[in-house]
């Protein structure tokens, strides 16, 4: 049943991206390891971890485009998701560095010695384990999304004032993430990691492994959301999506399927967070503000909604340009943002991916009828057009 699954997901578009994707994952590793520095194909290890950080923004792309560009569901509350589970790895990382903190203690973090902790808190059992750290990623956004789907959905809250709850959500986790007394680093959160899986995690090595795994997550999230919205499942999402009433009325529980793809959504937002933290070394509340969620709305809107590959292309070209502006006019790039939102669905209302399909469906059209006159000049002449 999985491989028959994975086996529809796996349409032309989807696996030319995914063959894309793992080039990448081969040729970028392998010229940072084995070119020589100053070599013109060679890709520095900044710029190898700023491709990382652009994969596990891709990855966060497609699962809100899964649930926005599928299900109709706008949500600007995905960077909470994203969020948790950056929180659940850096708290497996906290607990790595044992007693080669500042303040050399073996079990507590050293945030908590500054605040004069005596014990750990039960929240922070377990994340010594890398397979339990793992689960967390999965599990906390995951029940967040189920609890908040379940409550939202089945009270048929929609359009944009499920918008605004989301948001509200976010903003919430928020404050609660800069107190001190939750035990999760407060307003600076969680940094100065040590290793991962016992390997340096600065060392190039280890940071080339993370690049590779951000990429292999991505196309297993390209791959898994294509076979969802290829499936029965996808087809009913769509429904939802273009006529939500009349899904409901001929059967279908529009509230149980809008919160199962949100929890599956957020899962894969929370592993996006997960490959984030080890890459840029920090993780902390800002993470949670509500303008990053906004952010990756603007990636989906910009590559294409509803395309999956236009999230992939819009979060990628969003945050090249964000690294490319900030560097050369960081005063401006808010007010780039924000024309860039206003400018892109007129512009592009389908999105760089969805424009070109039509532009490419258009031409094939146009070919087709481009052979028509003939047989209709035959047909004005009295000739009968012959029917095999």
């Amino acid at each position: 049943m999985i491989i028959s699954f994975l086996i529809k997901g796996l349409d032309r578009r989807t696996a030319i991206c995914m063959l894309v994707l793992l080039l990448i994952c081969a040729a970028v590793p392998l010229s940072n390891a084995y070119l020589p520095v100053g070599h013109p194909f060679r890709i520095p290890t900044d710029e190898m971890l700023q491709f990382g950080k652009y994969g596990s923004y891709a990855l966060l792309a497609v699962s809100l485009d899964l649930v926005w560009g599928y299900c109709g569901i706008l949500s600007l509350g995905h960077g909470a998701f994203f969020a948790l589970g950056g929180y659940a790895m850096g708290m497996y990382l906290m607990r790595q560095i044992g007693a080669r903190g500042v303040y050399a203690n073996p079990i507590l973090p050293d945030f908590m010695v500054f605040l004069n902790w005596k014990a750990l808190p039960v929240t922070w059992y377990g994340f010594n384990w890398f397979g339990y750290a793992m689960v967390m990623v999965l599990l906390v956004p995951g029940l967040l999304a189920f609890v908040f789907g379940w409550f939202a959905f089945r009270s048929r809250v929609t359009g944009v004032y499920l918008s605004i709850i989301t948001q509200a959500m976010t903003y919430a986790l928020l404050l609660a993430f800069f107190r001190n007394d939750m035990g999760f680093g407060g307003n600076n959160g969680l940094t100065d990691f040590k290793d991962i899986l016992g390997y340096n995690i600065q060392a190039d090595s280890t940071r080339r492994g993370l690049f590779v795994a951000t990429m292999l997550m991505l196309c297993l999230g390209l791959w898994v959301a294509s076979g969802i919205v290829n499936s029965k499942l996808g087809k009913v999402l769509i429904a939802i999506r273009d006529a939500e009433s009349r899904t409901r009325f001929i059967g279908y529980r529009v509230a149980e399927y809008k919160t199962v793809i949100f929890t599956i959504s957020a899962c894969m937002a929370g592993v996006a967070g997960a490959l984030y933290v080890p890459q840029v070394l920090i993780i902390n509340p800002s993470e949670f503000s509500p303008g990053n969620s906004i952010e990756a709305v603007i990636w989906v809107a910009v590559g294409g909604r509803g395309t999956l590959i236009g999230a992939i292309v819009g979060a990628v070209a969003v945050n090249w340009g964000k690294t490319w502006f900030t560097g050369q006019f960081p005063e401006f790039w808010l007010f780039a943002l924000g024309a860039l939102f206003v400018a892109g669905p007129l512009l592009l209302p389908k999105g760089i991916v969805g424009s070109i399909s039509d532009m490419l469906a258009k031409k094939k059209s146009s070919q087709m009828y481009a052979s028509l006159p003939a047989t209709s000049e035959a047909v004005e002449d009295g000739a009968s057009p012959t029917v095999e």
